[in-house]
């Protein structure tokens, strides 16, 4: 297939094949003309005098024919699997007798898209969307992280040299706002995921991203009870609010992949984080782009 930088682009291929065919140019005075061996010169020079100025595109390389090539029934057992099971081609090669690449190639023969870009409970193909401006969409969650004392929990030590084996040291809550667009974000660490705790929370993300030059014009939440409460709606003000499907996280997964946990401490949170705890002022923020 021609690129960018071929010696023989279909314009030059037609250009050698007319200066071998109707100017009478030898083949090795073509080949040294255009930098290309002598059998190039005469592949092309025989196909323009067979087919003309059509035959100097590329041709596909599939063969005509293909008799061992998976057959038709066995192709058709693979997609049922598939799109019945939902099964990667390691476990459908296993169940059918049939190595996995084999599988692979016929799920990718017919367009059968991966696992990964599936929604398991309906098999339906996830939509994956970007929307065209800072604050067209602003994607606001809540991510519950245990406390985990400096030095290491109880796994590192052990059950037995916890303090209190009946009551744990608690839970901080990550609020955070993700403009759809830019992937600014703005988080909070805080104590509770209460109405009035979200309500204030996003009065100040709102805040923030008015700062940066950013105007939301929507907001996406899962359906949790802060989010469908009184406080927030108030919050908000006039802008529009959306809710995702109930049961679906996949349509809901900005801070999922925007703070990821950290494996170092334990918890999703990055290293120079630290818990804000809570004053008679309020909260301070914690707001970065992350």
């Amino acid at each position: 297939m021609s690129h960018a930088n071929a010696l023989l682009t279909p314009r030059g291929r037609l250009l050698l094949a007319r200066c071998v065919v109707d100017q009478r140019w030898t083949l090795r005075r073509a080949a040294e003309r255009f930098q290309v061996s002598a059998p190039t010169a005469a592949r092309w020079a025989g196909r323009y005098r067979q087919h003309g100025a059509a035959g100097m595109h590329d041709r596909s390389g599939r063969p005509h024919r293909s008799p061992r090539r998976t057959p038709t029934c066995l192709e058709r057992r693979i997609i049922k699997v598939r799109v019945t099971r939902r099964w990667g081609p390691a476990r459908i090669g296993f169940l059918l007798g049939v190595h996995p690449s084999t599988v692979y190639r016929v799920l990718s023969r017919y367009g059968m898209a991966r696992l990964t870009r599936l929604d398991r409970p309906t098999g339906r193909v996830i939509r994956r969307y970007e929307h065209a401006a800072p604050g067209d969409l602003v994607q606001v969650d809540v991510k519950k992280l245990g406390r985990i004392p400096d030095g290491g929990g109880w796994r590192v030590h052990g059950r037995q040299h916890r303090p209190n084996r009946h009551r744990g040291r608690g839970y901080s809550y990550l609020h955070t706002a993700i403009d759809d667009f830019s992937r600014l974000a703005y988080s909070e660490l805080l104590t509770d995921e209460r109405q009035e705790t979200a309500a204030a929370f996003w009065t100040r993300a709102n805040a923030y991203f008015a700062s940066c030059g950013i105007t939301v014009r929507r907001v996406l939440t899962d359906n949790g009870s802060c989010y469908r409460s009184r406080a927030f709606a108030a919050a908000l003000d006039d802008i529009a609010h959306k809710r995702t499907r109930p049961y679906r996280p996949a349509g809901h997964q900005r801070q999922g992949r925007t703070l990821p946990p950290d494996p170092a401490r334990g918890m999703g949170l990055r290293p120079f984080l630290r818990q804000q705890l809570r004053t008679g002022s309020g909260l301070p923020a914690l707001a970065a782009p992350l």
